[in-house]
């Protein structure tokens, strides 16, 4: 294993990272019990697996010579790279909790914690369950570790051995001399002027969107540093029969679910909803899972507004539809969303000096994130127990209250909430809302 520069966007991940806003991603699996012993010997297979990961003995080291080697440009000075940590023990990171009866309970609790920065960023929590039935463990994983599928790949690694299909040969690529290939430096040259003029676009429409927009009170937050999870599990197929008799993509309908249930959500609380549209980020991948490097984040994102003023749960999917539509046809490298983008124009001393300034600019830009998470169709196991339920978490961002994540596994759709707990201390309401409001979406679309 050697070492390699952190992807801009992952460095920037590292760096604007405070105590209250860690940056990990998290995923809780609930696993069918087969003894009441299954959750130590969970934890101790975790442990033992990992030993043979190679991606998760990774540690991220600050780089702060003024010359790296070998030389790249722009220069690495202030950035970060990604190398093998030569005392890397599993049992530091994997830890086998008391019984409980509240798996998510839990789970908040220890997604309010930041991951160790001097070690392999991640951890593994196992939490047995009273009942002796069942088990749950909570995966966290730091952003700039890996990105939603490359956190998949790393925990499926330590899950029971699987028959998956053989990747596509990825060609070598050469090695970096000490200098650049200066064949090479006409091309570079032309696609930094390319570069520029995007960026400068993508900036011009942040501040469009910004510009004289307030978030919604509901969705913000004061850096309490304290979280709460909840989780939701509908049937994929009330989701296709919606889009079925709709239109539009499966995603399309999720999002819409999600703006119902806000709607029931603010209006419970007595918050009101009439007027309020708030701005969702809704991330996009901008790799291929089989040909993308293993490393490095490449994102993108889509900025909408959701419809949660409409009373009609068909009117809602049709906004939501129609700005999908428009973002798509627009693209993933123009438009506010896609302001992730400009980490690829920053130095990396620019990410360490402006870090916190970023962190802080979130809730500018956008008041809730709804992301989608890529999981496989097998069913996946670990000491022979099967995993039954998956929640995806996302980090939550400064200034903002709630996160969603959402994924599809085994017909079923699980959605993951994250929220600050003292700002949202009615999280519950608005994961049954979730459930409410796909029951109206099938109600509103049958014959």
């Amino acid at each position: 294993m050697t070492s390699d520069l952190l992807a801009p966007l992952d460095l920037a991940f590292w760096n604007i990272e405070s105590a209250q806003h860690p940056m990990h991603l998290g995923a809780l699996g609930v696993f069918t019990a087969h003894s009441p012993t299954a959750g130590a010997h969970a934890a101790d297979l975790l442990a033992a697996r990992a030993a043979g990961v190679p991606g998760l003995r990774m540690r991220i080291r600050d780089v702060w010579q003024p010359l790296a080697f070998p030389l790249t440009f722009p220069p690495a000075f202030g950035g970060a790279t990604r190398e093998p940590a030569p005392d890397f023990e599993p049992l530091d990171h994997v830890t086998l909790h008391a019984p409980t009866d509240d798996f998510h309970a839990e789970a908040g609790r220890l997604m309010e914690r930041p991951l160790e920065r001097d070690r392999p960023p991640w951890e593994a929590h196992v939490l047995p369950g009273e009942d002796g039935v069942s088990f749950a463990v909570l995966f966290k994983f730091h952003h700039a570790l890996a990105d939603g599928l490359r956190a998949l790949m790393l925990a499926a690694a330590i899950m029971d051995p699987m028959d998956l299909p053989e990747p596509r040969p990825r060609p070598a690529e050469p090695p970096r001399g000490l200098f650049p290939d200066v064949r090479k430096l006409p091309g570079l040259v032309r696609g930094t002027l390319s570069d520029v003029g995007r960026a400068l676009d993508i900036g011009a429409s942040v501040a469009r969107a910004t510009l004289g927009v307030q978030s919604s009170p509901a969705l913000t937050s004061q850096p309490t540093g304290t979280r709460r999870t909840a989780g939701v599990v509908v049937d994929l197929d009330d989701v296709h029969r919606v889009r079925k008799t709709v239109g539009g993509t499966v995603n399309d309908v999720l999002i819409a679910v999600v703006a119902g249930a806000l709607r029931r959500w603010l209006d419970e609380r007595g918050d009101g909803s009439e007027g309020v549209a708030p701005r969702a980020l809704i991330p996009v991948s901008m790799r291929r899972p089989r040909t993308a490097h293993p490393q490095g984040n490449r994102l993108s994102g889509y900025l909408i507004r959701l419809p949660v003023d409409d009373p009609d749960p068909l009117g809602r999917l049709r906004a939501v539809r129609t700005a999908m539509d428009r973002n798509k046809d627009a693209g993933p490298n123009r438009g506010a969303g896609a302001v992730a983008l400009l980490a690829d124009h920053v130095p990396p001393l620019g990410h360490r000096i402006g870090g916190p300034v970023v962190g802080q600019a979130a809730r500018l830009l956008f008041d809730i994130l709804v992301t989608s998470v890529p999981l496989p169709s097998l069913g996946l196991k670990l000491g022979g127990c099967p995993l039954t339920e998956v929640f995806p978490f996302a980090p939550l961002a400064r200034g903002q209250a709630l996160a969603v994540a959402v994924s599809t596994y085994r017909g079923q759709v699980h959605y993951g909430l994250v929220a600050d707990a003292e700002a949202v201390p009615d999280l519950d309401v608005l994961a049954r809302a979730l459930t409410e409001e796909v029951a109206a979406l099938n109600a509103a679309c049958a014959p």
